[in-house]
């Protein structure tokens, strides 16, 4: 393996001065630099990261764990991670814990071990406990999409309260009354808050939450299917769904594709974050969009600035706006599905 005294001799300077090109500290003259740089690139020289990191306490890596990185919300964030962190010269590791806490735990010792500098976390659970490791570790920690219980902690999210009252408001002014909720697991903060803003908007309306139409599951294709399946083997259909995700959303429209229901003619639906094509084509779904690339870009811009004042002890609560976009996916009921009004 090239060590940094061959590069040292292949451009004729001291080691010292290699060191000082390649960690860019220290005046060298432009001449040098250029000699030190192309003899690196002739030798292939590659930096012993391992060694650094423990002379300067710093591996200069991020981890970014989420649920699942094929929702493409959670693909927008990371991108919004990874540009940030390319920037200050980090890497980004990528975990995908499938809402399993036990391979969350998995993922956070392998993080530990090789001792990252910080992590953005969508947490498995409410429970604090993960946030509480890495704290008691001294690694910094920013909490994404969703809030954790009994520790203060920075936390980067969209508005979950608002959009879903934003959507579910959209549903009412249309003169829907029996409208259903599919949710995540209910123990998410991420859950009971869109769940609340379905509340919200159903008393502003003059309607009850009704048991039968709230259901609680997975964030999953599969779940939405299933829970869209249950209500459907109700007596009474519902006008209109809120999926509180968008891969619910994709799970509900195969069951109603299933069930030969059309959309929005027999049963309207609304949507928190958008689905891209491949998913859904026809109709364009109305959703709550959510900032992703700029949750990424604002987590990771705040992780970093932790670790690098890890004195710092100000804590934060950074709830972004959403956006409501209105497509053919809602409709009025149909005039029959009045009569229970």
């Amino acid at each position: 393996m090239t060590t940094i005294r061959d590069v040292a001799k292949r451009a004729d300077v001291a080691p010292i001065t290699v060191s000082r090109v390649l960690n860019n500290s220290g005046y060298v003259k432009p001449e040098t630099r250029a000699r030190v740089e192309q003899a690196a690139a002739e030798l292939h020289y590659v930096p012993n990261m391992l060694a650094h990191s423990f002379r300067s306490n710093r591996t200069n890596t991020l981890a970014l764990v989420v649920t699942d990185i094929t929702n493409p919300f959670w693909t927008t964030v990371a991108r919004g991670v990874e540009d940030v962190a390319s920037a200050h010269g980090f890497s980004v590791f990528f975990c995908n814990t499938d809402e399993s806490e036990s391979k969350q735990a998995q993922y956070l010792a392998a993080l530990l071990r090789r001792r990252v500098d910080g992590v953005l976390l969508a947490p498995a659970t409410s429970s604090g406990a993960a946030v509480q490791s890495l704290m008691q570790q001294k690694v910094g920690v920013v909490v994404i999409d969703r809030c954790v219980e009994g520790i203060a902690v920075d936390t980067v999210r969209g508005d979950s309260v608002g959009g879903a009252h934003q959507l579910v408001r959209h549903l009412t002014d249309l003169g829907h009354r029996r409208i259903a909720l599919l949710a995540g697991p209910r123990d998410l903060s991420v859950s009971r808050e869109r769940a609340a803003g379905y509340a919200q908007a159903l008393g502003e309306a003059g309607l009850a939450v009704d048991p039968a139409l709230q259901l609680f599951g997975a964030f999953s294709v599969e779940s939405g299917r299933s829970m869209m399946q249950a209500l459907l083997a109700q007596p009474a259909r519902p006008t209109a769904i809120f999926a509180a995700s968008n891969f619910i959303a994709a799970g509900a429209l195969r069951a109603m594709r299933e069930a030969n229901l059309r959309t929005p003619e027999d049963v309207s639906v609304v949507v928190f974050d958008d689905l891209p094509d491949p998913y859904v084509t026809e109709p364009l779904l109305t959703v709550v969009a959510q900032p992703a690339y700029a949750l990424g870009q604002i987590a990771a811009q705040r992780l970093l600035e932790k670790i690098s004042h890890s004195e710092q002890e100000d804590v934060c609560d950074i709830l972004l706006p959403v956006r409501l976009i209105i497509r053919r996916s809602t409709q009025a009921p149909a005039p029959e599905s009045l009569l229970d009004k």
